[in-house]
């Protein structure tokens, strides 16, 4: 059993140094130097495209991929209302209107039908979010988007190494964007990266992302760029862990299974469902309660244990500053906020560690 029990912290070693050393060695710690463009090739590499762009951050590559699709003031972006708040700032950073929607009961993922019900003229892009690393209905998704003409831009911040139908989340739509925070599935420090089958609109997200500087032999800047460029040294902390990333699937897949054939079984606790032809990669397992408030209890219980726990994201339509972006009712997600809570998921925890949770936790229940 693990020594201390972690909730999302960041599995690093002796590999991740060597590496990190060999960058620090060559000299090259800031936005250029060679591990930038393994990485790149590398990660398009494993989730099977041509080429991918490094970028400092997942909102970086949220708000890259919405600049480049020209989406703008006047235009709306429907995304759900369970998700981290940088899928949301990320629409406001190029002016457009925000269109926050209901999730499905069952999956906690962008609900389709409220997906449709949002679509008006002034709809340019959707945001799926496979939340918690569980794959979205892209099939439907896709399907409505292409009807109207509505570019699919996919938040796989959460979800990289999950699949639908064998193919990998992020290269679903028309444009995925991920992320390498510390306490995503693998790690770059902060991070992200951006994916497309579009060569032209990668070209032109790496002259953004570098201040729009002009090529060789060109004089003066032409346009506004940003500077979203990744160090080469939290590159090279993303190739070790590269390296590992297949472990790390493996036991946070297991560590579902675990938490799903202890807790879910006699329906005191309810799992995030998957879509037929998913293979979630579940970056984080979460648990839905009976009862409204019974989740907040659980955690201060868990506490006393030295089991770390989290709320399940607030929905985006309950801020202040976002109230007047709802377009459609948005129960469930209320539901799965006021039931759900966020279980250990760090591989720095073993799958003994894991069943004494869920025996922590059904003893609490009781």
């Amino acid at each position: 059993m693990s020594d201390r029990i972690e909730l999302d912290a960041p599995d690093l070693g002796a590999v991740e140094k060597q590496y990190l050393n060999a960058a620090v060695d060559g000299g090259y710690v800031s936005t250029f130097g060679p591990w930038i463009g393994d990485f790149e090739h590398r990660f398009a590499g494993f989730v099977g495209v041509e080429r991918a762009v490094a970028v400092q951050s997942g909102t970086a590559a949220l708000h890259m991929a919405l600049y480049v699709s020209g989406i703008k003031a006047g235009d709306e972006v429907i995304l759900p209302s369970t998700t981290f708040a940088a899928t949301l700032h990320a629409v406001m950073y190029v002016g457009a209107t925000p269109v926050i929607v209901d999730v499905d009961r069952a999956t906690w993922c962008l609900s389709p039908t409220a997906f449709s019900a949002a679509v008006s003229k002034r709809t340019k892009a959707v945001i799926p979010v496979h939340l918690y690393g569980n794959v979205c209905d892209m099939t439907s998704i896709n399907a409505i988007a292409a009807s109207k003409g509505i570019i699919v831009i996919e938040d796989a911040t959460e979800s990289l190494g999950a699949t639908l139908n064998g193919q990998q989340a992020g290269t679903l739509g028309d444009i995925g964007c991920y992320s390498f925070n510390g306490n995503k599935l693998m790690t770059t420090g902060s991070g992200g990266m951006i994916v497309t089958k579009d060569l032209k609109i990668l070209d032109r997200l790496v002259y953004l992302i570098n201040q729009a500087n002009p090529r060789e032999g060109i004089e003066g800047y032409n346009e506004m760029g940003f500077n979203y460029r990744m160090p080469n040294l939290n590159a090279a902390l993303g190739m070790a862990q590269l390296n590992r990333v297949n472990g790390f699937l493996k036991l946070k897949r297991s560590f579902h299974q675990i938490y799903e054939t202890q807790l879910g079984g006699d329906g005191a606790c309810i799992l995030q469902k998957a879509y037929s032809g998913a293979n979630p990669s579940w970056w984080f397992t979460a648990v839905l309660l009976k009862d409204a408030g019974e989740a907040s209890r659980l955690g201060k219980r868990l506490k006393e244990f030295e089991i770390p726990s989290r709320e399940i994201f607030r929905p985006l339509h309950t801020f202040a500053y976002a109230k007047g972006f709802r377009r459609t009712g948005c129960d469930n997600a209320e539901m799965i906020y006021q039931r759900g809570l966020c279980l250990p998921s760090s591989t720095l925890n073993d799958e003994e560690t894991v069943r004494h949770i869920c025996a922590v936790i059904k003893k609490v229940l009781v």
